[in-house]
This record gives C-alpha cells, structure tokens and sequence, in this order.
C-alpha cells in the first residue's frame, strides 16, 4: 500500500471513530454508567478501598478462587477400577485387566480394531 493510500484509509478511520465517539457521548447509558463509575470510585477513596475490597465484599466467593470447598471429615481416595474380563472369540483366550494399558489387549485392538474389541467385554 502506497503511503498516500495509508494516509487516506487512516484518515477515514479517524472519521468513523469520531463518529462513534459522538454517538457514544450522546447515549444516555453511558452517562449514567459514567456518574456510576465516576461516584464509585469517588467513595472507593473515600473509605480507601481497593477495586478488589469492593469484588471481595459483594461476591466473597471470587476471592477464594471462584468456588467453595466444602471440607469433609472422609479423606479422598480413588474409586477403585473394575476389572474388565475380555474374551477372544477367534481363539477362546481371556485377558483380565482393570484399565486398557494391557500388551494383549492393545495388540488385539491393533488387529481386530478397538470397536470390534470392547464387544468382547464379559
């Protein structure tokens, strides 16, 4: 783009942003939301607190992490898996495993494809 082209599409930017500007300044939302902003932050000094005091004073919760933990007396512990007990129709062979990280289970899934394997469940 030819340096008197940039020129004329920032000029014509400008035009367009002046233009929203004026039809922003002239919205009565905005003004209120402006006195709003411009009260706010006028009692915030007031009572020198912070935008934070204010978020931590209405919505207590985000200022611990956006939700609460509920503490229980029972510690955590992870369910325990279920074993699953695959069967090969081809050959009768059985493979008992909790998870699918088993060599046969994976070299039977290479063979006969993952879909075709977890219909061997028993």
């Amino acid at each position: 783009m030819s340096l008197i082209n940039e020129y004329r599409a920032t000029e014509e930017a400008i035009k367009e942003l002046q233009s929203r500007l004026q039809q922003l300044s002239e919205n009565d939302s905005l003004k209120v939301e402006m006195e709003f902003e411009k009260k706010l932050r006028g009692l915030m000094g007031e009572y020198s607190k912070s935008l934070r005091d204010i978020i931590a004073i209405l919505d207590p919760e985000s200022s611990r992490g956006g939700r609460a933990k509920v503490v229980t007396g029972e510690s955590k512990t992870r369910r325990a898996r279920v074993e699953k007990i695959y069967t090969n129709p081809h050959n009768g062979e059985k493979v008992h495993t909790k998870g699918g990280n088993h060599k046969v289970l994976k070299d039977w899934k290479a063979q006969y494809g993952a879909d075709v394997v977890e219909t061997w469940v028993g």
